[in-house]
């Protein structure tokens, strides 16, 4: 198995998609998204967005995989930071590598940011995480969004 990880590019829609749901109807996210959403975060990733880059993650020419970051700043930590938004590895290609593989991508392609995500408390990557020196913070994240009102 050689994975390698690449930015997304067109014809790759249709295969996130289908990861996206995947994804979002995990207990990895709040809400199950849906057709908009996934399609506005696909198009974002391929049009040369300012915020957002996606990527796939290939074993020879099957996609196995997508994560999309998100670039923002922290007053907090007083620099730019990349949100690892979507890190999904299809389940069978789970535990091989291709999560730790992605976060030497990441701090390779952007270096000197600050690197956030939220994660589920009992996630099975945790340990992945805190091995690559990640560390929970004590928050309570909130949300606001105008459909949800």
């Amino acid at each position: 198995m050689e994975i390698t990880i690449r930015k997304m590019k067109r014809g790759d829609e249709n295969f996130v998609v289908d990861m996206m749901k995947k994804f979002f109807s995990s207990p990895a996210t709040i809400t199950d998204g849906s057709e908009k959403i996934f399609a506005a975060n696909v198009k974002n990733c391929l049009d040369d967005s300012t915020c957002a880059d996606g990527f796939v993650f290939v074993d020879g020419e099957k996609i196995i995989g997508y994560a999309v970051t998100a670039k923002s700043y922290s007053t907090e930590f007083g620099g730019e930071c990349i949100w690892l938004e979507d890190i999904f590895v299809e389940e069978e290609y789970r535990g091989r590598g291709v999560g730790s593989k992605f976060l030497r991508h990441v701090k390779k392609i952007y270096p000197q940011k600050i690197f956030r995500l939220e994660s589920e408390a009992d996630s099975a990557a945790l340990n992945l995480y805190k091995r690559f020196g990640f560390r929970e913070l004590p928050y309570l994240e909130m949300v606001c969004v105008k459909e949800m009102i």
